[in-house]
């Protein structure tokens, strides 16, 4: 037995395992990690997986990073936690001044909790308990787009819509206005993004005219709707918004938990739109992908409505343990350094047309619908039929073929249903994105091939064509 197969039976006998129909594992071998190395995950047999999607999207500038790493062991040497009420520490500050020197200006205080979930928590606890202070207390309701994704507490799956993660706890979840997103995936024919997304803000315009009297906040992913299945827009639409939300008066909340820190082009996604939200909650790449942690940062205004004598009951009085720990603002710490000296915004650009580059060619693919791109996130769109975009039944399982795939080629490609995705750490090379094209070019002519016996003559797909 290998020291693979002995760490998998030790593993299944008492782990449950996130986002997993265990009973999958009886076919799906489940892989153990020994260590890791840059973009490289390695298991205890040896074998090497190039990690192309950030270990769920979190880790930014590769595995056992030494620079991140000497941070955290020196911070181990003189206090690893203290609690954040009533005390306080140097990273945490140091931290919280980084982080309101780099975000849009107007976001002056930073609210520290475990994890993205919680964050989106705290931004709609914090947008509500506002209005309430403020003798609006009608304002209890918070509109959110369809196909979106904010975490899996009970909060932050009501502002969701991806049906495999809600319907199941509908029964619990708050009632939230859903407004249809501005996807450009869905545009019509010859629409141009931009257009699209300002079209689509007629629903958001809509919503807010008739509702706003009992709106709380907006809560939006900018740009990238992510477990929606890397859907994207324009940001004109985050333009109309904060104008729209100013003159309803009515929060703003961008969810940059997945597309914060460089993902989308720029250092935050709502800087392609020059506008500030009322709360910006971050995590995931905020700690390089080491601890977890996650941000909310809002505006002095908003700080200001709880700020009053203890017998008003006005503050905040939400807590996490480990909020503010100082091992994880170590590490953030080191992230945000390798942004300053490194110059990483720019360097991505570079990766960035490569990756594009390296795909374009799957855009003809007889079961691609689109292969579409944001910055360092780029999705390939797997259907059953191209012309009229039918996608295959979720029951098909397309995705896991390709999953399966890049793990024998030595990839980590965990694909959203039928869309495969790129999200690399920033530490890739040109050359380890082609081999990521390549990987995925084979897994989807393998997931999408149907068994005919003729090639059509001159096609590059050979052994493939629409089963409508």
């Amino acid at each position: 037995m290998s020291l693979n197969q002995i760490w998998m039976q030790r593993d299944l006998a008492v782990l449950w395992h996130p986002c997993t129909q265990m009973k999958d594992h009886e076919q799906l071998p489940l892989i153990p990690i020994r260590r890791g190395d840059g973009v490289w995950l390695e298991d205890f047999d040896g074998k090497r997986y190039l990690d192309a999607v950030s270990s769920w999207w979190v880790n930014v500038f590769g595995h056992a990073n030494p620079r991140i790493n000497a941070r955290i062991r020196e911070q181990l040497d003189s206090l690893e936690h203290v609690m954040l009420a009533g005390f306080s520490h140097q990273p945490v500050i140091e931290l919280s001044e980084r982080l309101v020197a780099l975000t849009p200006p107007g976001l002056e205080r930073v609210f520290y909790t475990d994890n993205g979930s919680t964050g989106i928590e705290v931004a709609l606890k914090m947008s509500y308990h506002y209005w309430r202070n403020a003798g609006q207390t009608d304002k209890k309701r918070f509109v959110t787009l369809t196909n979106s994704y904010h975490g899996e507490t009970v909060a932050a799956m009501s502002v969701g819509d991806v049906a495999l993660f809600t319907d199941t706890y509908k029964p619990l979840l708050l009632d939230t206005f859903k407004v249809p997103s501005p996807d450009c995936y869905l545009r019509a024919e010859g629409v141009s993004w931009e257009d699209h997304s300002r079209a689509m803000f007629a629903h958001m315009e809509q919503t807010l005219a008739e509702h706003h009297a009992e709106i709380a906040a907006v809560i939006v992913e900018p740009l990238i709707q992510g477990a929606g299945g890397m859907r994207m827009y324009h940001p004109v639409y985050l333009q109309l918004l904060r104008e729209a939300c100013d003159r309803y008066e009515v929060h703003l909340i961008h969810d940059e938990i997945a597309v914060g820190f460089g993902r989308t082009g720029t250092m935050f996604a709502c800087e392609q739109a020059g506008i500030t939200p009322d709360f910006l909650c971050l995590s995931k790449a905020l700690t390089g992908g080491y601890l977890p942690m996650a941000a909310v940062l809002t505006t002095d205004r908003v700080y200001q409505a709880f700020y009053d004598d203890y017998e008003t009951l006005r503050a905040f009085l939400h807590s996490h343990t480990y909020t503010g720990n100082p091992l994880a603002c170590a590490a953030a710490l080191a992230t945000l350094d390798i942004f300053a000296e490194d110059n990483v915004i720019e360097a991505n650009k570079v990766l960035a047309a490569r990756m594009a580059s390296a795909t374009a060619h799957l855009a003809g693919h007889p079961h691609v619908a689109e292969v579409r791109q944001t910055g360092m996130a780029l999705a390939i769109e797997m259907v059953q039929n191209k012309a009229s975009r039918t996608p295959y039944p979720w029951q098909e399982r397309r995705g896991l073929k390709v999953y399966q795939h890049a793990l024998e080629r030595g990839a980590l490609l965990r694909p959203l249903g039928s869309v495969v995705y790129f999200l690399p750490p920033y530490c890739i090379t040109e050359q380890q994105i082609d081999f990521l094209a390549e990987v995925a070019e084979q897994g989807i002519e393998l997931a999408t091939r149907e068994r005919v016996s003729v090639a059509v003559p001159g096609d590059r797909y050979p052994g493939f064509r629409d089963p409508g």
